[in-house]
């Protein structure tokens, strides 16, 4: 390669030049010195242009393509303007490449453009080149991010990249690439796939080829990108899903609508047509008039029934009824659920037998857990036939559930009606053994108020032979939270605690604001609190926790030193359980809690 370098005077004629000037123009210095540029180069550069070019830039470029020896050569020229206080000059730089490496150093350039490009990209690039009828691959480094291989174990790989497909999707993608291969004027594809990676995670990739093609239409090289997408998929099957549960929710909120609807109004038909007779004839009977009166009765409790599971449905299912769990004794809460149906057992002669462990706790909010109970009880109840039992039970489901059982031996349930029992848009409800009415509303209501409390329920039924529900709860996270400022009683005390209630998590706070976050994340079995702490005192935090509800959700014990009896009594006011006052040994502690954690 020749590099030609001259100088020219503002009329662009050489005033200098250098040896490889006069090799390529074959010509002595004197013949060309004060030439112009235009007459040494008549081929190559266009006055023109040159003049144009120069009054926007103070360089102007251009290139030429010739043959010599029918070997085609590409000649690059630029002139640069010098400017100076007195005279304007110019200095030419030429040069010649074979147009083959020319053509090479570009595709080089670009090629390398692309590799520092998916360096910072989640993909790789690969090409291959076929010469004298062999095909040669060159692939990224990057290509062992997206599928854990290394470039030699790809190489070494039968079918290389194709092997990375996932057998699901291979056949799809062969058959793609047949067509492409053969469709003579095609030069563009782009695939979505799934890989199988070294470590045998599924990724989904698009590849997007460009290929050129002789004058056969035969492949002679490609350029391919592979993009890992797994993400977008990812993305576009939540939205798809996402689409399809509102589709599913739009429709089942018009069919909601349908059956509330005809379930709300029905029962007013009854209450209005009982009301009018009441009201048009008042010398009926005495006994007519209590048959009338009964049915106005019936038919209102179970609307207000009814509307009272709507509306808490309805605000599970918002997020605006707030749940509150709480460490309770399962036993205890079966027990009163049981006595709220007395009335109901005895009528039908039913003996409720119960098996549940003392020791049994479970992490429950106990109103919505009590309505659970009662809701399922009264049915079996409900369903039973006279003289029969019911079976109650629970125990440990496994580390983190408790599972209850209350199994009838009455009605059961129809195979074509099990499917119903929970649905809220699928009116289900029929009359209990003695023609006792229900809303057909309360399973799903249960279903709700289990599934927030991350518990399932299930039943197995058989018609005439009985129905028995499942259902579970957690198990409470056996965690008490020790809020004391003072490090050296706070260390003692956990010391203490740690010893003598091995299962039991000691959480620790050195204030109240602390103490907030913590109950509201982990929901302590108990809580032991200094009277004087600062920021806030062991009143004001019982105070703030109570904020919104009479009742105190957590057994809380108040330490502390020089405790006034006001102090004492609004303690007991707010129901904490204990108020200890220093000096108190160990011993003392740890009996104050058992009998606050049993």
């Amino acid at each position: 390669m020749l590099d030609l370098f001259l100088a020219l005077d503002e009329n662009f004629k050489v005033t200098a030049c250098n040896q490889s000037v006069k090799e390529y123009l074959g010509k002595t210095e004197p013949e060309i010195i004060g030439e112009s540029i235009w007459e040494l180069f008549k081929a190559t550069i266009s006055m023109s242009d040159v003049t144009n070019g120069l009054e926007k830039e103070t360089q102007w470029k251009t290139t030429h393509i010739y043959s010599y020896n029918r070997i085609k050569y590409v000649f690059f020229i630029s002139i640069g303007k010098v400017l100076s206080a007195t005279k304007i000059s110019y200095i030419v730089h030429a040069y010649s490449k074979k147009e083959a490496d020319v053509l090479l150093e570009q595709k080089e350039e670009i090629f390398f453009e692309i590799q520092r490009m998916y360096e910072h990209i989640n993909g790789y690039f690969w090409s291959s080149n076929v010469e004298n009828g062999k095909e040669q691959f060159y692939f990224h480094e990057n290509i062992k991010k997206i599928t854990g291989y290394t470039i030699r174990e790809i190489e070494q790989l039968p079918g290389r990249l194709l092997y990375l497909i996932h057998k699901d999707d291979v056949s799809e993608v062969i058959k793609e690439l047949n067509i492409f291969s053969s469709a003579g004027r095609k030069f563009s594809l782009s695939l979505d796939y799934r890989i199988v990676r070294k470590d045998k995670q599924i990724r989904w990739v698009k590849e997007s080829f460009s290929v050129q093609r002789d004058v056969r239409g035969k492949i002679i090289s490609t350029a391919a990108v592979v993009i890992d997408i797994s993400e977008l998929k990812d993305a576009e099957v939540r939205m798809l899903r996402s689409e399809n549960e509102l589709k599913e929710l739009n429709a089942a909120k018009d069919r909601f609508i349908n059956i509330l609807s005809h379930d709300l109004r029905a029962p007013f038909t009854s209450i209005l047509g009982f009301s009018e007779i009441l009201l048009a004839e008042p010398n009926l009977p005495l006994k007519e008039k209590n048959e009338y009166l009964n049915y106005i009765y019936d038919a209102s409790q179970s609307q207000l029934q009814f509307i009272n599971y709507l509306l808490d449905w309805s605000r599970l299912k918002t997020g605006s009824l707030k749940i509150e769990p709480q460490r309770l004794k399962a036993q205890g809460i079966i027990y009163q659920c049981i006595s709220a149906l007395t009335g109901n057992a005895i009528r039908k002669n039913i003996d409720i037998q119960i098996d549940i462990a003392d020791d049994l706790y479970i992490q429950v909010d106990e109103r919505l857990l009590t309505q659970v109970v009662l809701n399922i009880l009264s049915n079996a109840i409900k369903f039973s036939f006279e003289n029969s039992i019911i079976e109650i039970s629970a125990s440990l489901f496994n580390e983190t559930q408790v599972e209850f059982v209350i199994k009838d031996f009455g009605m059961g349930i129809k195979t074509e009606d099990q499917g119903k029992v929970f649905s809220i848009d699928k009116s289900f409800t029929r009359d209990g053994t003695k023609g006792e009415k229900g809303s057909g509303f309360g399973l799903a209501l249960v279903r709700e108020i289990i599934e927030k409390h991350s518990g399932e329920i299930w039943f197995y039924s058989e018609e005439g032979k009985g129905t028995e529900f499942h259902f579970t709860f957690p198990v409470p996270s056996n965690t008490i939270l020790l809020v004391e400022s003072d490090e050296h009683d706070r260390t003692k005390y956990v010391t203490c605690l740690n010893e003598s209630f091995k299962s039991f998590k000691v959480l620790q706070a050195e204030n109240g604001y602390e103490a907030m976050n913590i109950i509201f994340e982990s929901f302590p079995n108990l809580i032991i609190a200094s009277h004087q702490m600062p920021l806030m005192n062991g009143i004001q935090m019982i105070e703030a926790l109570k904020k919104g509800d009479s009742s105190l959700k957590y057994p809380i014990i108040i330490i502390g030193d020089d405790i006034s009896d006001e102090s004492k009594r609004r303690y007991q006011q707010l129901g904490a359980r204990s108020v200890i006052e220093k000096p108190f040994n160990n011993d003392y502690l740890i009996k104050i809690v058992k009998s606050t954690l049993n």
